[in-house]
């Protein structure tokens, strides 16, 4: 990251660095060693993304994925993250309800060490967003693809394909930013709909599988990592490694070696001095 951005990355770093063209690296992550890897890496935010659900616990989809687990990963994470801006991904049901609802959910992942957190849908939702900015909270909207509404969109399904469709979700995301979004994440459009979407808002719009019109890209840590165990593959995704095809290598070995009676070696084994 350039010399003028501090080490901590808060909002403010975030406005910067849109005024700056300094394009931001967001990823999910749901352990203290993943979050310690991105750390490493200089990775500048990090998501406690409700994907989790499929990612770490096998649900087939976000919706099963409770607030207390949410907050249980939040605090592994927050924990390595000592420059990434770590954001909590409001699950299902922990802000629809109520502002009242919205804010103490969004206060537990400030209290588990997260610094803002994210909520899905547009108009709908705006009165939430403004419930918890009004709290002292900074939330991120997130805006076109919405998970936890997968029902009603009917599917995975690419959002703003059309140009009408486009400038519904940017009136979506106005809404969110007038509501008092520190920033909207977009997902799952074309690249137009998302330079349309950035041109059209003033907070800074990041991007996972929104074209590279945005300020900045999100994916999941699974999709790079290639250790994702799932049918779910957006067309987005990029695999970086083959961490499944390694572990599965480790453990057949391991395997291996245990029947064969070749483990533990003797390199394994605690010295016997003084055993009588």
């Amino acid at each position: 990251m350039p010399e003028q951005f501090p080490k901590r990355v808060t909002v403010e770093t975030l406005r910067r660095m849109k005024q700056c063209g300094e394009r931001v690296v967001f990823l999910t992550a749901y352990d203290y060693p993943t979050a310690t890897f991105a750390e490493r890496a200089g990775v500048d935010m990090l998501l406690i993304g409700d994907s989790a659900a499929m990612t770490m616990l096998g649900l087939p989809s976000t919706l099963g994925i409770t607030l207390e687990e949410m907050l249980t990963l939040s605090r592994a994470v927050s924990r390595a993250a000592k420059r990434a801006f770590v954001v909590g991904d409001m699950p299902f049901l922990s802000y629809q309800p109520s502002d009242e609802i919205a804010i103490r959910s969004a206060g537990a992942f400030l209290v588990a060490g997260c610094h803002a957190v994210k909520c899905e849908g547009g108009r709908r939702i705006a009165p939430r967003v403004r419930a918890m900015t009004d709290a002292g909270i900074a939330v991120m909207g997130h805006v076109g693809l919405t998970p936890q509404s997968l029902t009603q969109l009917g599917g995975y399904r690419v959002q703003g394909k059309t140009r009408a469709a486009a400038e519904r979700v940017l009136e979506d995301a106005r809404a969110i930013e007038e509501a008092g979004a520190f920033a909207v994440l977009l997902e799952a459009v074309p690249p137009e709909a998302g330079a349309l979407v950035r041109e059209g808002l003033s907070v800074p719009v990041y991007g996972i599988g929104a074209g590279p019109h945005v300020d900045g890209q999100l994916v999941i840590s699974h999709d790079i990592l290639g250790n994702f165990v799932g049918t779910v593959a957006p067309k987005f995704a990029s695999r970086y490694a083959n961490i499944d095809a390694e572990v599965e290598r480790a453990f057949r070995a391991f395997a291996t070696d245990v029947r064969a009676g070749v483990f533990p070696r003797p390199e394994h084994w605690y010295d016997t001095t003084g055993w009588e």
